[in-house]
């Protein structure tokens, strides 16, 4: 996972990021949900409670819809929960299940990004001083 922390990155042209999703998330982000879980304060957006009740309201059936296509059914959340809690609930699951998902993916696009820019910077180093650079 050191690939993800070392990629502090947005990462939406590497990786499919579902609506209910930030668009500006970094790798290091995705580190931080495997890591820790939304409840670490990795993603903000799942466990406030306002910014999860508007994310929900605006894509709540397809937060619901991949919990089910990844679980097969439709979690439920604990016992009394109030209606900002079942929203950072569900919230929570579909980002991690997320993150969880794609961290092989995320990691190989990266790591061929990185090795693009090494190889290009090989290049100029014999462009420029007309040798390989050392090692």
């Amino acid at each position: 996972m050191d690939t993800l922390w070392n990629y502090d990155e947005e990462i939406a042209d590497l990786v499919d990021v579902p609506a209910f999703i930030e668009q500006d998330i970094t790798a290091t982000d995705v580190a931080s949900i495997i890591q820790g879980g939304c409840a670490s304060g990795a993603y903000m957006p799942a466990v406030t409670y306002y910014d999860a009740k508007q994310t929900m309201a605006q894509h709540g059936d397809d937060v619901l819809q991949y919990i089910e296509d990844c679980y097969g059914e439709t979690l439920q959340p604990p016992e009394g929960e109030s209606w900002a809690g079942i929203a950072c609930f569900y919230m929570s699951v579909a980002v991690e299940l997320w993150a969880f998902g794609i961290e092989d993916e995320l990691t190989t696009a990266i790591e061929e990004i990185l090795e693009e820019e090494r190889i290009e910077n090989i290049a100029k180093h014999i462009i420029e001083h007309g040798e390989w650079p050392e090692a």
